[in-house]
Protein backbone atom coordinates (compact mmCIF):
# COMPACT_ATOMS: atom_id res chain seq x y z
CA UNK A 1 0.00 0.00 0.00
CA UNK A 2 1.43 3.40 -0.97
CA UNK A 3 1.20 6.54 1.07
CA UNK A 4 -0.83 9.49 -0.20
CA UNK A 5 1.25 11.82 -2.38
CA UNK A 6 1.40 14.47 0.35
CA UNK A 7 3.39 12.03 2.51
CA UNK A 8 5.84 11.01 -0.19
CA UNK A 9 8.94 13.13 -0.48
CA UNK A 10 11.80 13.26 -2.93
CA UNK A 11 15.12 12.13 -1.55
CA UNK A 12 17.68 14.86 -2.21
CA UNK A 13 19.10 17.86 -0.42
CA UNK A 14 20.22 19.76 -3.53
CA UNK A 15 18.43 20.07 -6.85
CA UNK A 16 21.45 18.80 -8.76
CA UNK A 17 21.15 15.54 -6.81
CA UNK A 18 17.53 14.89 -7.84
CA UNK A 19 16.73 11.89 -10.00
CA UNK A 20 14.03 11.50 -12.67
CA UNK A 21 12.04 9.54 -10.07
CA UNK A 22 12.29 12.49 -7.66
CA UNK A 23 11.06 14.90 -10.32
CA UNK A 24 8.22 12.58 -11.29
CA UNK A 25 7.11 12.56 -7.65
CA UNK A 26 7.39 16.35 -7.41
CA UNK A 27 5.47 16.79 -10.66
CA UNK A 28 2.66 14.57 -9.41
CA UNK A 29 2.55 16.33 -6.04
CA UNK A 30 2.39 19.81 -7.59
CA UNK A 31 -0.83 19.06 -9.47
CA UNK A 32 -3.18 19.16 -6.44
CA UNK A 33 -1.37 22.25 -5.13
CA UNK A 34 -1.80 24.02 -8.47
CA UNK A 35 -5.47 23.04 -8.64
CA UNK A 36 -6.00 24.69 -5.23
CA UNK A 37 -4.77 28.08 -6.50
CA UNK A 38 -8.32 29.47 -6.83
CA UNK A 39 -8.97 28.61 -3.17
CA UNK A 40 -5.81 30.43 -2.08
CA UNK A 41 -6.62 33.46 -4.22
CA UNK A 42 -10.18 33.69 -2.89
CA UNK A 43 -8.88 33.38 0.66
CA UNK A 44 -6.37 36.14 -0.01
CA UNK A 45 -9.18 38.41 -1.21
CA UNK A 46 -11.15 37.60 1.94
CA UNK A 47 -8.19 38.89 3.97
CA UNK A 48 -8.95 42.33 2.52
CA UNK A 49 -12.30 42.34 4.32
CA UNK A 50 -12.29 44.56 7.39
CA UNK A 51 -9.32 46.61 6.15
CA UNK A 52 -10.55 50.14 5.56
CA UNK A 53 -7.13 51.86 5.67
CA UNK A 54 -9.05 55.12 6.01
CA UNK A 55 -11.29 54.56 2.99
CA UNK A 56 -15.11 54.63 3.24
CA UNK A 57 -15.28 50.90 2.35
CA UNK A 58 -13.03 47.88 2.87
CA UNK A 59 -10.40 46.88 0.36
CA UNK A 60 -12.45 43.76 -0.43
CA UNK A 61 -15.55 45.86 -1.10
CA UNK A 62 -13.47 48.05 -3.40
CA UNK A 63 -12.34 45.01 -5.41
CA UNK A 64 -15.91 43.70 -5.53
CA UNK A 65 -17.27 47.09 -6.63
CA UNK A 66 -14.65 47.35 -9.37
CA UNK A 67 -15.46 43.85 -10.65
CA UNK A 68 -19.22 44.44 -10.35
CA UNK A 69 -19.01 47.62 -12.42
CA UNK A 70 -16.97 45.78 -15.07
CA UNK A 71 -19.56 42.98 -15.07
CA UNK A 72 -22.44 45.42 -15.41
CA UNK A 73 -20.64 47.02 -18.34
CA UNK A 74 -20.45 43.66 -20.14
CA UNK A 75 -16.68 43.29 -19.93
CA UNK A 76 -15.26 39.87 -20.67
CA UNK A 77 -14.29 37.33 -18.02
CA UNK A 78 -10.58 38.13 -18.13
CA UNK A 79 -11.22 41.84 -17.61
CA UNK A 80 -13.58 41.10 -14.71
CA UNK A 81 -10.97 38.87 -13.08
CA UNK A 82 -8.42 41.68 -13.43
CA UNK A 83 -10.89 44.10 -11.88
CA UNK A 84 -11.55 41.70 -9.00
CA UNK A 85 -7.88 41.04 -8.25
CA UNK A 86 -6.31 44.39 -9.24
CA UNK A 87 -5.68 45.39 -5.60
CA UNK A 88 -5.00 41.96 -4.14
CA UNK A 89 -1.38 43.00 -3.63
CA UNK A 90 -2.29 45.58 -0.98
CA UNK A 91 -1.57 43.15 1.87
CA UNK A 92 1.90 42.08 0.84
CA UNK A 93 3.00 44.88 -1.47
CA UNK A 94 2.17 48.02 0.45
CA UNK A 95 4.56 50.01 -1.74
CA UNK A 96 4.04 48.09 -5.00
CA UNK A 97 0.60 46.50 -4.82
CA UNK A 98 0.00 46.71 -8.56
CA UNK A 99 3.19 44.75 -9.28
CA UNK A 100 2.14 42.00 -6.86
CA UNK A 101 -1.33 41.66 -8.41
CA UNK A 102 0.08 41.74 -11.95
CA UNK A 103 2.61 39.02 -11.14
CA UNK A 104 -0.10 36.71 -9.83
CA UNK A 105 -2.32 37.37 -12.86
CA UNK A 106 0.42 37.28 -15.52
CA UNK A 107 0.26 33.54 -16.41
CA UNK A 108 -3.50 33.77 -16.94
CA UNK A 109 -4.16 37.07 -18.72
CA UNK A 110 -3.32 38.78 -21.98
CA UNK A 111 -0.34 41.11 -22.17
CA UNK A 112 -2.74 44.05 -22.40
CA UNK A 113 -4.55 43.18 -19.17
CA UNK A 114 -1.27 42.36 -17.44
CA UNK A 115 0.04 45.82 -18.40
CA UNK A 116 -3.17 47.46 -17.22
CA UNK A 117 -3.03 45.84 -13.79
CA UNK A 118 0.72 46.43 -13.45
CA UNK A 119 0.40 50.14 -14.20
CA UNK A 120 -3.00 50.95 -12.69
CA UNK A 121 -1.38 52.30 -9.49
CA UNK A 122 0.40 55.03 -11.43
CA UNK A 123 -2.72 55.82 -13.47
CA UNK A 124 -4.91 55.84 -10.35
CA UNK A 125 -2.51 58.39 -8.87
CA UNK A 126 -4.04 61.01 -11.15
CA UNK A 127 -6.93 61.25 -8.67
CA UNK A 128 -4.89 61.72 -5.49
CA UNK A 129 -1.10 62.01 -5.96
CA UNK A 130 -1.28 65.82 -5.65
CA UNK A 131 -2.46 65.38 -2.04
CA UNK A 132 0.68 63.35 -1.25
CA UNK A 133 3.08 65.83 -2.82
CA UNK A 134 3.48 63.63 -5.90
CA UNK A 135 2.96 64.35 -9.58
CA UNK A 136 -0.61 63.46 -10.45
CA UNK A 137 0.40 63.31 -14.11
CA UNK A 138 2.98 60.58 -13.53
CA UNK A 139 0.94 58.41 -15.88
CA UNK A 140 1.84 60.72 -18.77
CA UNK A 141 5.20 58.99 -19.07
CA UNK A 142 3.19 56.25 -20.79
CA UNK A 143 1.12 58.56 -23.01
CA UNK A 144 2.49 56.97 -26.20
CA UNK A 145 2.11 53.40 -25.00
CA UNK A 146 -0.41 51.31 -26.93
CA UNK A 147 -2.36 50.47 -23.75
CA UNK A 148 -2.34 53.94 -22.21
CA UNK A 149 -5.98 54.72 -23.08
CA UNK A 150 -7.07 51.22 -22.11
CA UNK A 151 -5.56 51.61 -18.63
CA UNK A 152 -6.82 55.18 -18.35
CA UNK A 153 -10.34 53.89 -19.00
CA UNK A 154 -10.01 51.14 -16.38
CA UNK A 155 -9.05 53.64 -13.71
CA UNK A 156 -11.59 56.26 -14.75
CA UNK A 157 -14.63 54.00 -15.20
CA UNK A 158 -14.02 51.25 -12.66
CA UNK A 159 -11.20 51.74 -10.17
CA UNK A 160 -11.53 55.34 -8.97
CA UNK A 161 -15.34 55.19 -8.90
CA UNK A 162 -15.46 52.11 -6.66
CA UNK A 163 -15.31 53.56 -3.15
CA UNK A 164 -19.06 54.11 -2.77
CA UNK A 165 -20.51 52.86 0.54
CA UNK A 166 -24.01 52.94 -1.00
CA UNK A 167 -23.15 50.87 -4.09
CA UNK A 168 -24.68 47.38 -4.14
CA UNK A 169 -21.87 45.21 -5.40
CA UNK A 170 -21.93 41.53 -6.19
CA UNK A 171 -20.70 39.19 -3.48
CA UNK A 172 -17.43 37.29 -3.70
CA UNK A 173 -19.39 34.03 -3.85
CA UNK A 174 -20.96 35.20 -7.13
CA UNK A 175 -17.50 35.48 -8.68
CA UNK A 176 -16.22 32.15 -7.31
CA UNK A 177 -17.26 29.94 -10.28
CA UNK A 178 -15.56 32.37 -12.66
CA UNK A 179 -12.42 32.48 -10.48
CA UNK A 180 -12.25 28.69 -10.26
CA UNK A 181 -12.64 28.25 -14.02
CA UNK A 182 -10.31 31.10 -14.95
CA UNK A 183 -7.39 30.05 -12.75
CA UNK A 184 -7.63 26.38 -13.72
CA UNK A 185 -5.38 26.73 -16.76
CA UNK A 186 -2.58 29.25 -17.28
CA UNK A 187 -2.02 30.68 -20.76
CA UNK A 188 1.72 31.06 -20.34
CA UNK A 189 4.36 30.11 -17.83
CA UNK A 190 7.97 28.99 -17.91
CA UNK A 191 6.69 25.75 -16.36
CA UNK A 192 4.47 24.88 -19.33
CA UNK A 193 5.64 23.10 -22.45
Amino acid sequence: MSLPAKHLRAKFSRMDQASPVDWALIGTSVIPFAKALPDRLLEHLRLLDGDYSGFPITRLEHCLQTATRATQDGRDEEYIICALFHDMGDLLGTYNHADVAASVLEPFVSERNFWMVKHHGIFQGYYFFQYLGLDRNMRDQFRNHKWYKYTLEFCDKYDQTSFDPDFENMQLSEFEPMVRKFFSKPKRSIYLK
